[in-house]
């Protein structure tokens, strides 16, 4: 069955999604069904086995479940086992997902997998292929599929895989571009574990031992009932600085010398605007390290 109730769109370079735009693998075209999210959203792409172990289902829903109430968008490949597993997952909590396929847009997709790409573009999502039309699907293409995999996303989380596997042609690409990959640690003797494990034993990739953990990983945090309307209503009005630094980094997690070298601006002006925004209700922090800016615009 062919997805005959979304349109489908070309996008130029400059509109590719999250950040495959800046991705030294991105494609020289890319087609779009559904919609893609802005630029301020975040990819996280997990991947894993087509053959995942029996409790993988439930895990994926706790990892993905992590991501809720945050600007973080789940990419993966549609493909059977760990994918489909955290795109229904995303779907089931509300969270942005992008599908990214290893065939033309508008070819068949077989199986509950259809299913999936149909809720993806009913519920706000996308799928996005490099491949235009009924293109087939062939071996080469998978490879290809996994660089805009990474190439999206921010960091890349490998939750199960085998020694071989297209989810490990992923994490290699994500290692290519310098980004952040993550792994779920296993039982040594799991054939399903011996990808991440290996990956965390040559330490290329930092583990997440802890589902709710990969926001603090990928440097994402929840937005909190708190607005700017409710602070209003308070009397309690934020200087132009404050207001400026707060919507550029609002819902994420930075240092200050992040914060400097994407501002620049002065320390003493960023410590004060720290303060203020404290005092609103807007940043958190626990070491005085990391702050944590929170609130709805």
């Amino acid at each position: 069955m062919i997805l005959k109730d979304s349109k489908c769109y070309e996008l130029n370079e400059s509109e590719f999604p999250l950040l495959l735009g800046s991705s030294p693998f991105k494609p020289k075209k890319l087609f779009l069904k559904g919609e893609i999210p802005s630029k301020d959203y975040v990819g996280i792409a997990m991947v894993g086995t087509r053959r995942p172990s029996l409790n993988a289902k439930e895990l994926c829903r706790q990892l993905v479940r992590s991501l809720k109430g945050t600007k973080g968008v789940v990419v993966s490949g549609l493909a059977q086992g760990i994918d489909c597993y955290c795109h229904e997952a995303a779907l089931d909590f509300g969270i942005k997902t992008i599908g990214v396929l290893a065939q033309g847009i508008n070819a068949p997709i077989q199986g509950y997998r259809q299913v999936l790409a149909n809720r993806i573009i009913a519920e706000g999502g996308a799928l996005v292929s490099e491949y235009p039309h009924l293109t087939p699907s062939f071996k080469g293409m998978f490879p290809a599929r996994n660089r805009i995999i990474s190439g999206m996303s921010f960091a890349t989380l490998l939750i199960q895989s085998r020694k071989k596997g297209g989810a490990l042609i992923t994490a290699d690409y994500c290692l290519r571009e310098s980004k952040l990959l993550l792994a779920c640690p296993g039982d040594f003797d799991r054939e399903v574990s011996e990808g991440p494990n290996l990956y965390l034993d040559k330490g290329l990739a930092k583990a997440v031992f802890l589902p709710q953990n990969l926001c603090m990983h990928v440097g994402l945090t929840s937005v909190s009932s708190l607005s700017l309307d409710d602070l209003k209503k308070a009397n309690c009005e934020l200087s132009p600085g404050a207001l400026e630094i707060f919507k550029k980094f609002n819902g994420f997690r930075k240092s200050i010398s992040e914060i400097i070298e994407e501002t620049h601006e002065k320390l003493e002006n960023i410590l004060a605007i720290l303060t203020e925004l404290e005092i609103a209700g807007l940043v958190d922090t626990q070491d005085n390290l990391q702050f944590y800016f929170n609130g709805r615009l």
